[in-house]
């Protein structure tokens, strides 16, 4: 089992910045990749950004993938604190959604998206024009 808790969603203006942290607990997370998820309403939960843990590679998912690797989100972990964190910049009000936390086990295709099976309770990222 492994726990997240997803917290920094809030208000923020078009061209604004957040960062979204994800703190996990329960194991040993060398064996996990750990993903951000996002979900408009009314919209399917749409693929971000994951993370190996051991090694930190990152994957991005179209929607956020810029040109020549330039992206508007950028995920990154800190091992000693067992945190995950998705800086976003240049907020758009197309990213408005509620963002989710996920943890899959190496050997699935956790870098397409796929595979995770434990997720947090989300954190509202608004944002306004």
């Amino acid at each position: 089992q492994v726990l997240l808790v997803e917290s920094g969603g809030g208000l923020v203006q078009t061209g604004g910045s957040l960062r979204l942290s994800c703190a996990a607990s329960g194991r040993t997370l060398n064996n996990y990749a750990m993903g951000w998820f996002r979900q408009a309403l009314g919209k399917e939960r749409e693929y971000v950004a994951a993370i190996r843990w051991s090694d930190g590679r990152s994957y991005y998912g179209d929607s956020v993938k810029g040109r020549f690797g330039k992206g508007r989100f950028t995920i990154s972990r800190d091992n000693a604190n067992n945190t995950v964190y998705l800086q976003m910049n240049s907020l758009k009000a197309e990213d408005t959604a509620v963002y989710y936390c996920a943890a899959a086990r190496l050997g699935t295709n956790w870098f397409e998206g796929l595979g995770y099976a434990y997720w947090g309770q989300g954190t509202q990222v608004t944002v306004s024009s």
